[in-house]
C-alpha cells in the first residue's frame, strides 16, 4: 500500500480543491453493516476522495444508538470481519486511507472476541505503577496494527470533577490533573512504540459536565483562569510534550464564545488551541452526529462547512460528506484548505511511508497484565477498619448482585469458607427470609451499567435491600464495578468497601486474595465521591 502514497511535496500539485477537502472527511463505518451499506460506502470512498473511516461495532452502538432502543447483536467473529471490511475499503480507494476506532480500553470497546484492559478510572487508582498503563497502550497499539487500523482516538483527558458526568465518568483517569497527565503521558507512549496515531479528547475538557453530548450540549460556565488551572492543563502539558491530534468535544463555554458551541467555534479552535495554546497538529471534530451540534445544523452539510471555518481539520462521523465538500469548497480559501490537508496528509506520511524497523515489540500477556492492574488497583474504603476482620472469620451471608456476570468471587468464598451464595437477582424473598439468621455480611456487587445512567440498573427493590443492609448489619461490600455507584447506596460513614474496579476473572481473583488476607490493597481511589439518595 505504501507505494499509493505519494509525499506531500510530489502530490500538493495534481489533487482538486474537491479532492484535498476530500482527505478531511471521516464518515462511520460499522462492523455488521450490510453488503448494501458497504456498496454505498465503497462508492462514497471513490467518488469523493474520502481520507479516513471510523469503525463503530454496528448501527446500534454507541454514538448511533441515542436512546438505546435498537438491539446490538452479537458476533464473535467480528475481528475477522473488520479486517476484511479494512481490506476492501482500502482497496476502494486511490488514496491509503486512515483507519481509525475508539480503543480506549483496547478493540474490545468495539469489537468482541479481543483483549478487553481495564477502564481509565481503573488505571487511576495504580499508585506509581506508570509501566503497567504503558505496557496497556502498546498492548492496545499492538492490537490495532494487526487489525489494520492507525489511529486510536486515545486516551480521554478529561479530568473528571462531576460525580454525575453521564458519559466520562469511568473513562476519565481521575480528578487529579497531575495524575491524569502522567497517566496519559505514559499511554501515549506505549501506543507511540507501534506507531499508532493518538488524539487527546474531549477538548477543552468534558469532564465537569452533568450532560451527555450525544443527547443534548453540556454548558460549562467556568472563566478563562480556571480552565487553565484544571480542564486545560492536560492538554497544554501534553501539546508541549508532542501529540498527534487533539478531538473537540462538543459544548458550550459561554465566557468565551457567547454564541457558537466549542465545535463550530473560531475562538476556541483557532483562538484558543492553535493562537494560545499552541497547537499545530492536526485537529479533530468528536462524532458530528451527536445532538449536541447536530440538531442545531439541520442544513446538509452546514454543519461541516462552519465546523471548517473555525479551525477544524478533519470531521469524525460526518453523515453528509458530499455536501459538506461541497459547502467548504464554495465557501473556503485554497490556503485554509491547503492548511488542514497539509496536516493530514502529515500524518499519512507518518504511517504509510516511515521506513518500517525490525519490531523487538513482544505483547504482554493480557490476562497476566490485567491481574498486575488489579493487584496494583485494589482499594479500600473503611470507615471501620476493625469490624472487617470479624466477618471473614464468623458466620455471615454471602451475598451478591450478580446482572448476569460470571460471580466467580462468591463462588470461591462458598467454596473456601461454607458460606452458601445467595444472589439478589431473583431471590429477595428468600434472602429477606433468611435475613435474620446473620449479623454479619459480604456483599459482591456487579453493576449492570457502567455509566449512571438509571441508577446503573439497579433495580429500585435491589437497592431498597441494599441500604437496609448497610444500615442494619455490619456489612462489606466489594465493588466489581464503576466506583461512582457507591454514591446511590446509601452508605453510612462507617461503611467497609473494597473497590476492585472490574469484572474480569483476575480483577475476582485478587478481591478473593484480599478477602482472605492475602492481596493487600494498593489503589487509591482516583475521583471523588459524594453521598447521595437516588
Amino acid at each position: 500500500m505504501n507505494e499509493k502514497l505519494q509525499r506531500y511535496g510530489d502530490i500538493k500539485e495534481t489533487l482538486s480543491l474537491h479532492q484535498k477537502v476530500g482527505q478531511l472527511f471521516m464518515p462511520a463505518v460499522f462492523i455488521n453493516d450490510s453488503d448494501e451499506e458497504i456498496q454505498k460506502m465503497e462508492h462514497l470512498i471513490q467518488k469523493f476522495h474520502i481520507g479516513s473511516l471510523c469503525f463503530f461495532h454496528s448501527r446500534a452502538s454507541a454514538a448511533t444508538n441515542f436512546e438505546g432502543k435498537k438491539k446490538i447483536e452479537y458476533n464473535a467473529k467480528s475481528l475477522d470481519r473488520l479486517k476484511q471490511l479494512i481490506a476492501r475499503y482500502q482497496k476502494a480507494s486511490k488514496i491509503p486511507l486512515l483507519i481509525a476506532i475508539d480503543a480506549e480500553w483496547g478493540l474490545a470497546m468495539r469489537v468482541e472476541e479481543t483483549p478487553q484492559y481495564p477502564y481509565a478510572i481503573t488505571l487511576g487508582a495504580l499508585e506509581h505503577k506508570n509501566e503497567l498503563i504503558h505496557d496497556v497502550a502498546r498492548n492496545i497499539g499492538m492490537d490495532c496494527k494487526d487489525a489494520g487500523i492507525h489511529w486510536n482516538l486515545a486516551p480521554v483527558v478529561d479530568i473528571n470533577s462531576n460525580p454525575d458526568n453521564p458519559v466520562i465518568g469511568y473513562r476519565s483517569l481521575g480528578d487529579d490533573k497531575a495524575k491524569v497527565i502522567s497517566k496519559a503521558e505514559a499511554f501515549i507512549a506505549g501506543m507511540r512504540t507501534t506507531g499508532i496515531l493518538n488524539s487527546l479528547k474531549h477538548f477543552p475538557g468534558h469532564g465537569d459536565t452533568a450532560i451527555d453530548s450525544h443527547l443534548g450540549l453540556p454548558v460549562i460556565n467556568k472563566s478563562l483562569e480556571t480552565l487553565k488551572e484544571n480542564e486545560l492543563a492536560p492538554f497544554q502539558q501534553l501539546i508541549d510534550r508532542g501529540v498527534d491530534s487533539i478531538m473537540v468535544g462538543h459544548m458550550s463555554l459561554p465566557q468565551l464564545d457567547g454564541k457558537n458551541p466549542t465545535t463550530v467555534s473560531t475562538t476556541i479552535i483557532q483562538g484558543l488551541l492553535r493562537e494560545e495554546m499552541g497547537f499545530k497538529g492536526l485537529i479533530i471534530s468528536d462524532a458530528l452526529n451527536m445532538r449536541a451540534v447536530s440538531k442545531l445544523y439541520p442544513e446538509r452539510g452546514q454543519l461541516e462547512a462552519a465546523a471548517f471555518a473555525a479551525g477544524m481539520d478533519v470531521f469524525c462521523f460526518s453523515e453528509f460528506p458530499a455536501d459538506g465538500i461541497q459547502k467548504i469548497v464554495a465557501s473556503a480559501s485554497k490556503e485554509r484548505i491547503e492548511e488542514s490537508f497539509k496536516r493530514v496528509w502529515g500524518l499519512k506520511e507518518n504511517v504509510f511511508l516511515k521506513a518500517p524497523s525490525a519490531s523487538t515489540l513482544k505483547r504482554k500477556d493480557h490476562s497476566r497484565l490485567n491481574k498486575k492492574i488489579a493487584k496494583g488497583a485494589i482499594t479500600e474504603l473503611f470507615g471501620s477498619p476493625k469490624a472487617v476482620k470479624e466477618i471473614s472469620s464468623k458466620h455471615f451471608m454471602n451475598l451478591s448482585l450478580e446482572n448476569g456476570k460470571n460471580n466467580f468471587f462468591s463462588t470461591k468464598i462458598h467454596k473456601a469458607f461454607g458460606q452458601k451464595k445467595w444472589d439478589m437477582n431473583g431471590n429477595l424473598d428468600a434472602i429477606k427470609a433468611a435475613w435474620n439468621g446473620y449479623d454479619l455480611a459480604v456483599l459482591a456487587l456487579f453493576p449492570f451499567a457502567v455509566k449512571p445512567k438509571d441508577r446503573f440498573g439497579f433495580k429500585i427493590e435491589e437497592l431498597t435491600l441494599i441500604r437496609r443492609l448497610v444500615q442494619e448489619k455490619n456489612t462489606l461490600i466489594y465493588l466489581f464495578g464503576n466506583p461512582y455507584a457507591l454514591d446511590i447506596l446509601g452508605l453510612p460513614p462507617t461503611s467497609n468497601v473494597v473497590l476492585a474496579y472490574q469484572d474480569f476473572p483476575e480483577f475476582q481473583e485478587v478481591a478473593f486474595d484480599h478477602f482472605q488476607g492475602i492481596q493487600k490493597a494498593k489503589g487509591k481511589l482516583p475521583v471523588t465521591l459524594k453521598t447521595r439518595e437516588s
